[in-house]
């Protein structure tokens, strides 16, 4: 496998320049080999192209890829000894399923006894074993899909395996199994693997590192717990978690922040590192919002709007000084009978500056 570093990569479908239009904004990191990361964000902002210039499908017009230290960035795919997968199955359909696992390693000109053992191998960890035998042709989309992904598995010699979105065509009901073999292939081969998606659980629950992207930039990459707990841009935070983090418009006040007529204290908070005149917002995740019918410091008055039943939670919507809040609250929590009070745990509550974090207190 292999440690692949980025320098500067920026990518502009349109002409180099200042005003450039950038799909993808030069950023630089350095993906360690072995682990497995997701590049999550909404449609259109620049996953698949980060994804692309990493295995050659597009040259960036900013930067350098290397794999090892080796600048792979002038080099076709064909040479950076890679294996991608894609969002729609791309098989041989006269082919059998065996034939199809077994292509990369023919072509490589493996010995029969390994390339045997190689596909049953990964065959039996994708549940395809019943099907070596069948025409792709005649398998549901689903299980092309698998094909697909298999043969993107099914060599141990590469420098990373590229996934973009390979679960979209996938039955919800396989989806938490697929998720569960690729991290067992992770830890089996110590492969490199990048993920690409939109679905936040595949990204929090695939991945060790997530990077996550919106409008062409890398805004944040971190842990699935770093990322919920602490995003460091407020699109962070709104994109992850469900319901996403509550951000309260708010301004700087004495000991803390003034939303509306009501002050919330944070402490620690250096007012000093908070820009001037910039557009403030306190954010604080529902899980940790707890309703209860004392006031103290770290409550503010609270009027319930609606209470919906997900599971084993609630979810409170409240008024807090003209602004709503959700609070995701145990099913079996008591809710005051009056004078609610919304309590924002200690040490939880975070500070945006013109959408980037300033204080958490």
């Amino acid at each position: 496998m292999a440690r692949i570093d980025l320098e500067g990569l920026g990518h502009s479908y349109d002409s180099p320049g200042p005003e450039a239009a950038y799909a993808l904004k030069p950023f630089s990191h350095t993906w360690e080999d072995g682990e497995t990361y997701a590049i999550l964000g909404p449609s259109g902002c620049g996953k698949t192209t980060l994804l692309n210039a990493i295995s050659g499908i597009i040259r960036p017009s900013e930067g350098r890829v290397l794999f090892d230290g080796r600048d792979v960035t002038a080099l076709p795919t064909a040479q950076r000894n890679i294996a991608q997968v894609f969002q729609f199955p791309v098989i041989y359909r006269t082919m059998t399923v065996f034939e199809n696992l077994a292509f990369p390693l023919v072509c490589r000109g493996l010995p029969d006894p390994v390339i045997k053992e190689r596909v049953h191998e990964v065959a039996e960890l994708l549940n395809l074993t019943g099907f070596l035998h069948l025409a792709a042709l005649r398998l549901s989309a689903d299980a092309k899909q698998l094909i697909s992904l298999g043969r993107g598995l099914v060599r141990n010699d590469v420098a990373a395996i590229l996934l973009d979105e390979p679960l979209t065509v996938i039955d919800p009901q396989l989806k938490f199994e697929l998720r569960r073999k690729l991290k067992e292939v992770n830890r089996r081969y110590g492969l490199t693997l990048v993920y690409v998606t939109h679905d936040q659980t595949e990204a929090m629950t695939l991945a060790n590192k997530v990077v996550v992207m919106n409008r062409g930039s890398v805004v944040q990459i971190g842990t699935p717990q770093e990322l919920f707990e602490r995003p460091e841009d407020a699109f962070v935070g709104y994109f992850i978690g469900s319901p996403s983090m509550n951000m309260l418009e708010c301004r700087l006040a004495e000991g803390g922040v003034a939303v509306g007529d009501l002050r919330i204290s944070l402490p620690g908070l250096d007012q000093a590192t908070v820009p001037a005149g910039a557009r403030l917002a306190l954010g604080v995740r529902p899980e940790y919002v707890s309703l209860t019918g004392e006031a103290n410091a770290d409550t503010v008055p609270a009027a319930l709007v609606d209470m919906k039943s997900v599971g084993a939670f609630r979810i409170a919507t409240l008024e807090v000084a003209g602004q709503t809040v959700k609070a995701k609250i145990r099913a079996d929590a008591p809710i005051p009978d009056d004078r609610i009070q919304a309590q924002f745990e200690s040490g939880r509550r975070v500070l945006y500056a013109n959408d980037r974090l300033v204080a958490v207190a």
